[in-house]
């Protein structure tokens, strides 16, 4: 075997000093100083497009998502919920309007809607109450676990049931805690 000439011994390495110099150009614009730092959007990352948010849409949406919006907006829905189930109860009652004293006494309909707005008045302010405990303290669960899942309801349920049932002693609340907890798990897993 013959020698390879010297000529060609220096093209090779010239060669090979090209290609590291290139190298080093493609590592210095993708790493160096020169890389440009892409956001990150849906829009780039092949997901549908959407408008970048403005200061008050987010000052909205942080509003709307805190423990006192959803509180009132229980509290809300709840009496609305509750006036309408004790005006619907009333209506079914027979005793509606009945005065116990005089059982003979055919009531007035002033007497009857009187019963029925006084029925419904006070279902009203016990779901609402409800619903605003059940909600905060559901909130307030949530935000300290820093998780969204079926055991926040259920958390929440036992403190909401207990405190209500307390009221009637620690009996009452542990059975209180104990159903309010397995209704709210019961939802839980029919709505997840």
């Amino acid at each position: 075997m013959a020698a390879p000439a010297r000529g060609s011994e220096e093209r090779s390495t010239a060669g090979q000093d090209n290609e590291y110099l290139q190298y080093s150009v493609v590592l210095e614009h993708l790493i160096g100083s020169k890389r440009q730092i892409k956001e990150l959007n849906p829009s780039v990352m092949g997901g549908l497009p959407s408008p970048q948010k403005t200061e008050e849409q987010k000052l909205i949406e942080r509003g709307m998502e805190s423990c006192a919006f959803k509180a009132a907006l229980a509290c809300i829905g709840g009496f609305v919920l509750g006036g309408a189930f004790g005006v619907f109860t009333a209506g079914i009652d027979t005793n509606v309007g009945f005065d116990p004293k005089d059982p003979l006494k055919t009531p007035t309909a002033r007497e009857v809607l009187r019963d029925m707005g006084q029925r419904g008045m006070s279902y009203a302010k016990n779901f609402a109450i409800v619903g605003a405990m059940f909600s905060c303290t559901e909130c307030i669960i949530e935000s300290h676990r820093g998780k969204s899942d079926w055991k926040n309801a259920v958390y929440s349920g036992c403190i909401t049931g207990g405190a209500i049932g307390f009221r009637a002693g620690l009996k009452a609340g542990i059975l209180g805690c104990g159903g309010f907890a397995a209704f709210s798990a019961a939802i839980e897993y029919y709505l997840r």
